[in-house]
């Protein structure tokens, strides 16, 4: 929890563990910060291969602590050990990439109407101001900075008021690569986070679609560039020739996993096919969500752990109560974890259409709809029928059938045949419709973000040879 002046973040799954306690920052104290990395930035920004050597030794600095990280992803968000190593080794990799990235061409030559040389190169904005989220305390924090100051930049970043041990760490660890105040973090909360809008060149921010709107709206009235990656309420199609025992496994993981706390989770299983059919891919989804039994997170092999607070567990709860009122039925879960942490059970809801509000809004939580189709043409309606839309996936044996899917959905991403949660670092990443605003995450789209395009004529000038 939190007070004005200070923020407390704790363990889910021991709320009495205090992992961290910082006080929040003030807006003339975000002016000051940005300041600072305004100084650094200059000289950042003039040296290529240098920015990339640091970039490659924030990366080593991090791989020679990434027991240690992961470890405090696990005890401060309580994501299960084995997803808090990957998103370490995801972390690294990113910066890997982003280093390598530093060096690349930044521009092009035009043929110009006149002697000499027409040129678009790109430039850094400055100063990034980064609003990042709990839930992916490391992966989304790099995936943010990194490419920012591969380009020229430096860095603010305001973590989660939950995510601020993880937060400090990875600062620390920069630290160890970087020219002082390049990088800082700023704990704090709306105070803090309107003042980097305000001070900062260029933004980003991962969080709730109803916050995102008020950030887009906010920095497009001070003119400054922002991205906002926000909700989802993903759907999966399940057609009829899929393979069963694959496409539970995906989907039970993906729905579930890290207590179903992931912007591209399945929300929505959308099942086509006659009553039988139905029946066999409800009892197998029963039987994949039940084998996810929530425990202590440190555990390995553990999947689901806690949600982030009681607060989080009470809206999952919340959304079962309403749903079960409005006649759906609970397949499986749908109630409290007998011991000391915020647990909820995985829970599967059916008997809800489409258009029902728990198919239509995000519940972030260890929760999803299944939803009955009779045609493919159906389902795709009842996919699209939300006004998210960040990822999807359809899964089936016949190739024609998953490439119509795929084309008909109106979502950033697609997976056909695997899991909607999951990204690659290297590839775009971004939603449409109320998921996303502003140009794409990651890969070379990532990089364009945090720089702007300048045209510059060189003339030849008029004298000649001699």
């Amino acid at each position: 929890m939190s007070t004005a002046r200070v923020i407390t973040s704790t363990s889910p799954q021991k709320p009495s563990d205090i992992v961290l306690e910082a006080p929040a920052l003030t807006a003339p104290e975000v002016a000051a910060a940005v300041v600072r990395a305004r100084s650094a930035q200059k000289a950042w920004s003039e040296n290529a291969m240098a920015r990339a050597a640091a970039l490659r030794g924030c990366a080593e600095g991090l791989r020679a602590r990434s027991a240690e990280m992961a470890a405090l992803i696990t005890r401060e968000v309580g994501k299960p050990i084995v997803e808090a190593k990957g998103e370490v080794a995801r972390a690294i990799a990113i910066l890997d990439y982003n280093a390598q990235a530093a060096i690349d061409p930044i521009g092009t030559v035009i043929p110009p109407t006149t002697p000499g040389y027409l040129m678009a190169v790109r430039d850094p904005y400055g100063v990034a101001g980064l609003i990042t989220p709990w839930n992916f305390p490391i992966a989304i924090p790099v995936w943010k900075a990194a490419p920012a100051l591969a380009v020229g930049n430096a860095v603010v970043m305001k973590p989660s008021g939950m995510a601020i041990g993880v937060a400090k760490l990875i600062e620390e660890i920069f630290a160890q690569s970087l020219p002082k105040d390049l990088f800082q973090v700023l704990i704090g909360g709306a105070e803090c986070g309107q003042a980097i809008i305000e001070f900062a060149d260029v933004i980003s921010f991962t969080g709730s679609s109803e916050v995102g709107s008020q950030i887009v709206a906010q920095s497009a009235k001070l003119g400054k560039p922002v991205q906002a990656e926000m909700g989802g309420q993903n759907p999966a199609i399940v057609l009829p020739d899929a393979d069963l025992a694959l496409t539970v496994s995906h989907l039970s993981n993906a729905s579930m996993s890290f207590a179903g706390q992931k912007c591209t989770a399945t929300s929505r299983i959308i099942v086509v096919g006659d009553d039988a059919r139905y029946k066999e891919v409800t009892d197998a989804l029963v039987a994949g969500v039940e084998k996810l039994a929530p425990n202590d997170p440190a555990t390995e092999g553990v999947l689901v752990g806690p949600v982030i607070s009681d607060s989080a567990r009470a809206d999952v709860a919340n959304a079962t109560k309403g749903a079960l009122a409005r006649g759906g039925k609970v397949l499986t879960g749908g109630g409290l974890v007998d011991r000391d942490g915020w647990f909820y059970s995985p829970t599967l809801i059916a008997d809800l259409g489409p258009e029902d509000s728990f198919n239509q809004e995000e519940t972030f939580g260890p929760i999803a709809g299944v939803i009955r189709a009779k045609s493919v043409g159906e389902a795709i309606d009842s996919a699209n029928a939300v006004r998210f839309g960040l990822t999807g996936s359809v899964h089936g044996r016949d190739l024609e059938a998953t490439i119509r899917v795929a084309q008909s959905l109106k979502t950033g991403m697609v997976k056909v045949n695997a899991p909607t949660a999951g990204l690659d670092f290297h590839a775009p990443v971004g939603g449409t419709k109320d998921s996303s605003y502003g140009e794409r995450e990651q890969g070379k789209e990532g990089l364009s973000f945090y720089s702007y395009i300048r045209t510059i004529t060189l003339g030849a000038g008029s004298r000649r040879f001699e």
